[in-house]
């Protein structure tokens, strides 16, 4: 219990290397959000809806209430997870949000309210579950309409966030590999950062090349068409741009590496939006393109071709491949985040942190002090005199992660969508491509911003 109602340096044991405060209560905070989508991900298991439907308000008439205004075409069995997904969801969104509003100005650890932010785990996770409990017995109508458009909203906003991460990831990785090929066997160095880079921009040119065989048609599916070569112009625009000779000069570390993994994420943002889309014929599932490929297509000239069937019903499933590959992207940024600490990192500017130390970077003398002496390995507070990181941000971009869980998980659906297919219809379609484009300018701008804004600092 002390230890639960204590800093975050009484959670780790003899066998944990030294570590920084700021990074290890970080830690905690993403594991937190990681359980909680677990939870959420176990309330959209088979089987689990026997159970929610008892709960007062999600199924008041029983197994198979309809609803009205579609002709009874689903049970509420169906969608009643997804209900409870928006419950866990809440939850942990209302949690960072007030933690968010609570950390406002804290400049150092000796703050009391630097206390609440990286102790008191017992009551924090108290309050959670007091949240989550209270969040199943909120009644339907205003609540999950209301919810759905602040979780597209929020999911938007850290889509472009994740941006920032990645961009930051392949930044790091460039100048890593730029100073080693440039300490010695630089040709070995050199083929691993072509080779990375025309990896990335090879498998953008196969998806883009399976965008147009799976998601169009000859005669339909005119908005898909229209961002698959859309977004495959911009990519090829902003990688020309960022190897012209005046981009260089400003920014010598910028390259065609960060620009291969800005086209791939481009690429996954265009899938995802095609994805959502309500046309079932210009929106295959994984499976029925996976039958296409291995069934024949040709057709003998005798043989009678049988009538056009319609397209079936998208799985209502949460766990079809766009979902799963949004899940991935979210827990490798969620961590990298969490763990990220140098000091010229864009998530440092992004989280408007101060400077910083490499992860579990031990002070001079301590570790051989603790060892020799046999000591407890502690956390070290690292923020007295200030913090590494705004307190406020970290817990907003936390509260904007659970809203992208929520969408990821409920496949962006709707209260007003089409129950056949459990998706949103148009907006999640629009937000998607929307923000695909906004992390295209975004990067632009990164590269244009030190010929444009001249007096200022971009080192």
């Amino acid at each position: 219990i002390p230890c639960l109602c204590s800093g975050a340096s009484c959670l780790l044991c003899r066998c944990c290397p030294n570590s920084k405060n700021s990074t290890v209560t970080r830690l905690i905070y993403a594991f937190l959000l990681l359980l909680s989508t677990v939870l959420a991900c176990i309330m959209l298991a088979p089987g689990m809806e026997e159970q929610l439907k008892k709960i007062p308000g999600f199924c008041d008439d029983g197994l198979h209430t309809q609803i009205p205004h579609l002709d009874g075409f689903v049970s509420c069995d169906v969608f009643v997870g997804y209900r409870a997904v928006y419950r866990v969801s809440f939850a942990m969104a209302v949690f960072f949000f007030l933690l968010s509003l609570l950390m406002i100005e804290v400049k150092t650890s000796n703050d009391p309210r630097a206390s609440i932010h990286n102790g008191f785990w017992f009551f924090k996770i108290a309050a959670i579950v007091a949240i989550m409990v209270g969040a199943f017995y909120i009644p339907e109508g205003p609540f999950t309409r209301a919810w759905f458009w602040i979780g597209v909203s929020g999911a938007f906003c850290f889509i472009l966030i994740q941006l920032v991460l990645l961009v930051d990831f392949a930044h790091s990785w460039n100048e890593s590999w730029v100073e080693k090929m440039e300490e010695g066997n630089s040709k070995c160095w050199y083929a691993a950062l072509l080779s990375c880079t025309s990896l990335f921009y090879a498998l953008s040119l196969v998806f883009v090349v399976l965008f147009y065989v799976f998601y169009t048609k000859p005669d339909d599916c005119t908005e898909n068409k229209f961002f698959i070569s859309f977004n495959m112009i911009l990519c090829i625009a902003v990688s020309i741009v960022s190897i012209l000779p005046k981009v260089q000069e400003h920014q010598p570390r910028s390259g065609l590496l960060q620009s291969s993994v800005i086209t791939l994420y481009t690429m996954y943002l265009t899938w995802a939006a095609m994805s959502n889309e309500p046309e079932r014929n210009c929106n295959p599932s994984l499976l029925n393109i996976i039958t296409q490929i291995a069934a024949p297509t040709a057709v003998p000239a005798n043989a009678t071709v049988p009538p056009a069937t319609p397209a079936p019903p998208k799985s209502l499933q949460w766990w079809d491949a766009q979902s799963v590959v949004g899940l991935v992207i979210f827990v490798l940024c969620l961590l990298y985040s969490s763990i990220r600490s140098s000091s010229n990192s864009q998530v440092n500017k992004l989280t408007l942190s101060g400077s910083d130390t490499a992860f579990l970077e031990e002070p001079a003398g301590t570790g051989s002090v603790a060892a020799e002496e046999g000591e407890v390995r502690r956390v070290t507070d690292n923020e007295k005199d200030g913090v590494q990181y705004s307190y406020t941000f970290f817990h907003f971009m936390l509260f904007l992660a659970s809203l992208y869980i929520m969408m990821t998980l409920t496949n962006w659906y709707s209260p007003d969508a089409d129950f056949k297919t459990m998706t949103s219809k148009w907006p999640a379609v629009w937000v998607k491509i929307t923000s695909s484009w906004v992390c295209l300018l975004l990067y632009l701008w990164t590269l244009v911003a030190p010929l444009v804004l001249t007096n200022r600092d971009f080192s």
